[in-house]
C-alpha cells in the first residue's frame, strides 16, 4: 500500500513538474513578444499597425481580382466552346448540303418508269430542291454543281453515265413536305402525266435515305469569297 501511494505521488508529482514547465515556456516567449515591441513608440506602432492594415486591404483586393479574372475565364471559356460548337454544327450543315460529306436522315424515294427525257427529271430535281431537300441522289451519283442531267427518253444520263430504267431519286428531307410538294394538284407529276403520258412516278416516305459524297472537285476555279 505504501509502495503504491508512493507510486501516484511521483506521478503526480511529475505531471505538477510538466504543467510548470510549460507555463514557465509560455510565459517567456510571451515576454519575449512582448520586449520586441516594448522598445517601439507609439508613433512607431501606428505606423506599424497601419501598415498591416494597407498590405491587409491590399491582399484583399488581389483576391477580389484574382476571383473576378477567374469567373471571366470560366465565362469566356463556356461561351468560347458554345461558339467552336456551334460553327462546328454549321460547318457539318455546310459540307453535307454542298455534297462533301455522305449523310443519311429521312426523306423520299422517288421511282420514274417509262420513257422520261432528261428536262423532265431535271424539273423533278428543281422542285425537289425548291422543297427543300438537303441532299439528291440518282442512283449512286450525289446531285452538286456541276453535275448534268440530259438525254432524251429512255436515254436519260447522269453525269455522262446512264440513269438506268427505272430512275431512282433519293432525297433527304422532311418526307412530308417533300411529297405534298411534288403530289399536289397542279405539281410537277401532274404536269409530267400531262406532257409525258407515258412517265409514271412514284413517291414514297422513307425513314432513311443514303446520300453518298460526291466524287467531283467543288473547289472553284474563277470565284473568290468576298469578305
Amino acid at each position: 500500500m505504501r509502495s503504491m501511494h508512493s507510486r501516484r505521488s511521483q506521478v503526480t508529482i511529475g505531471l505538477v513538474a510538466f504543467i510548470l514547465g510549460l507555463l514557465v515556456i509560455v510565459q517567456l516567449r510571451t515576454q519575449a513578444s512582448t520586449a520586441a515591441f516594448a522598445g517601439l513608440s507609439s508613433q512607431d506602432l501606428t505606423v506599424l499597425v497601419a501598415n498591416l492594415n494597407a498590405r491587409n486591404d491590399q491582399l484583399r483586393r488581389e483576391v477580389s481580382t484574382l476571383d473576378h479574372d477567374l469567373t471571366t475565364l470560366s465565362q469566356n471559356t463556356r461561351r468560347g466552346q458554345v461558339s467552336i460548337d456551334d460553327l462546328r454544327a454549321d460547318l457539318r450543315r455546310v459540307r453535307l448540303y454542298a455534297g462533301v460529306d455522305a449523310g443519311s436522315g429521312q426523306g423520299v424515294m422517288i421511282t420514274i418508269h417509262g420513257p422520261i427525257d432528261g428536262a423532265g427529271v431535271q424539273d423533278l430535281v428543281n422542285e425537289l430542291r425548291n422543297a427543300g431537300a438537303e441532299a439528291i441522289t440518282i442512283g449512286p451519283t450525289r446531285l452538286v454543281p456541276g453535275v448534268v442531267i440530259a438525254g432524251a427518253a429512255n436515254g436519260v444520263t447522269v453525269d455522262g453515265r446512264g440513269a438506268g430504267d427505272p430512275i431512282q431519286l433519293g432525297a433527304i428531307g422532311p418526307p412530308d413536305k417533300l411529297t405534298g410538294t411534288l403530289t399536289r394538284s397542279g405539281g410537277i407529276i401532274a404536269q409530267l402525266a400531262a406532257t409525258q403520258p407515258d412517265v409514271t412516278v412514284d413517291v414514297t416516305p422513307a425513314d432513311r435515305i443514303d446520300a453518298p459524297a460526291t466524287d467531283r472537285n467543288l473547289v472553284p476555279t474563277d470565284g473568290r469569297p468576298r469578305l
